[in-house]
């Protein structure tokens, strides 16, 4: 007992802590994860198997963790370490496409091929944003089209807020359609043995209808906004201030063949038996080896705080799985939802969403899957059925708020830096309804497609 209720109170300190935003948050995570091991498994329990299994270094000695021929199996508790290494990977793969230039060449590129029109910029954006985020990280994709989109604002003469706050959306949107969109979903596929193809015939079939939904509603609510703020045609000296220029067309093309080479690998990762820890280091190992020179200055820049914050986040939640706590949370979901599969879906898409909003998303999914295991379990309802629930609801709940997510707080410090600030009445006026929208959507698509 003495066990549990510190858990739950380190928990709950952390959660605080986060929010509060007064500590970096690694720092909150790695101290709290060094609470558990000391003071809940070491004085409490004294278990020391349970700060072994929690710290899970036997994983990665393990073949099945780099390859699995058959099944994927579901992860261990504890330290996830299969999607802490995607994560690096990734970083250090867009970093490298950064340094060549990718991401403004492809902003610029899509501007001129709609003749720098601003309302098919503002369409084509929204599209963009969704797809890269599909598969890299929502923040990097938002920080660089968020800086083109002012960029282009003051050449155009339109106000860039309606087009930033749409793009925030669709890349949050369009990283649930993937496992390799949002860090929610990398946690969820890492820990519950699910393929890329799982996500996009999944959570990609809902985020795919509400896309279409958003892109009709954004266009709706902003079309005047956009309009109102004029825009003018491009003259040739703007073209050419905004032109870009590839400097190196080798690294360029080598750059963008290692991105097609981890898109390709992830869709088929379920046929190969290679595993997202794998490919991602693979994908890292390939930009650094093609890069040399930059080897240093790319490493450098890989946000390695980001990955502590997963592994003290991880040692959290295992404190909470091995003293039974989680156990507790999913037969009290289980009692609320009356054991009605419809109830229980409503429950988790709608809890994950309004939690998220406020929340930071990722230890919220992170503590929220052995409780759908429990609740699979106990109610006899398909694992994947809760997992997508959960997926959709974590990952479109953090656009409803600026806080709500990390794009959100890279839009909108790259728009205020710029001299647009953007408040919390007119993101919210926008943005909570498309969240709600989202979430209705998904809600009854999972009524009518798994009940």
């Amino acid at each position: 007992m003495t066990a549990q209720i510190l858990a739950v109170s380190i928990f709950i300190a952390m959660f605080i802590l986060i929010i509060s935003e007064k500590i970096e948050r690694h720092l909150v995570t790695m101290g709290s994860g060094a609470a558990v091991l000391i003071l809940v498994f070491g004085l409490c329990m004294k278990d020391m198997e349970a700060i072994w299994r929690t710290l899970n270094f036997k994983s990665l000695a393990t073949l099945n963790f780099w390859y699995q021929a058959g099944e994927a199996s579901e992860s261990s508790s504890g330290i996830n370490w299969a999607t802490i290494l995607f994560i690096f990977g990734m970083m250090v793969m867009v970093e490298g496409m950064a340094r060549v230039g990718f991401f403004r060449w492809l902003c610029m590129k899509i501007a001129k091929m709609v003749h720098f029109q601003v309302i098919p910029i503002f369409i084509t954006f929204m599209l963009m944003s969704a797809v890269l985020a599909m598969f890299i990280d929502s923040i990097t994709v938002i920080l660089f089209l968020a800086a083109v989109t002012v960029e282009l604002a003051q050449f155009l003469k339109f106000d860039p807020i309606p087009m930033i706050l749409s793009e925030i959306f669709c890349a949050n949107l369009g990283g649930s359609a993937t496992m390799c969109g949002d860090p929610p979903n990398i946690i969820i596929g890492t820990s519950l043995g699910f393929s890329f193809f799982d996500f996009i015939m999944n959570t990609g079939v809902m985020a795919g209808i509400s896309l279409v939904v958003i892109l009709v509603y954004f266009y709706i609510v902003f079309r005047k906004e956009l309009k109102v703020s004029g825009g003018r045609k491009m003259t040739e000296t703007d073209m050419a201030k905004l032109h870009v220029e590839i400097k190196n067309k080798k690294e360029f093309l080598t750059s963008c063949g290692i991105f097609l080479l981890a898109v390709v690998l992830l869709i088929t990762h379920a046929m190969t038996g290679l595993t997202v820890a794998f490919i991602g280091m693979l994908v890292a190992v390939l930009t650094v080896a093609t890069a040399p020179k930059y080897a240093k200055e790319i490493l450098g820049k890989v946000d390695y705080k980001t990955l502590l914050f997963f592994t003290g986040l991880f040692v959290v939640v295992g404190g909470l799985e091995e003293t039974g706590i989680l156990n507790v949370a999913a037969q009290i979901i289980g009692k609320l939802s009356g054991n009605n599969n419809m109830v229980m879906i409503a429950i988790i898409i709608w809890l994950s969403a309004i939690a998220s909003a406020f929340v930071d998303n990722i230890p919220f999914a992170a503590t929220m899957i052995p409780i759908i295991k429990s609740l699979s379990v106990s109610n006899h309802i398909a694992l994947p059925v809760l997992a997508w629930a959960l997926s959709m609801g974590t990952d479109i709940g953090g656009s409803a708020t600026p806080i709500g997510a990390s794009a959100n707080v890279v839009g909108i410090s790259v728009a205020s830096r710029e001299g647009y600030p953007i408040g919390w009445g007119r993101y919210c006026a926008k943005m909570v309804p498309a969240t709600i929208i989202v979430c209705v959507i998904s809600t009854v698509y999972m009524f009518v497609h798994y009940l």
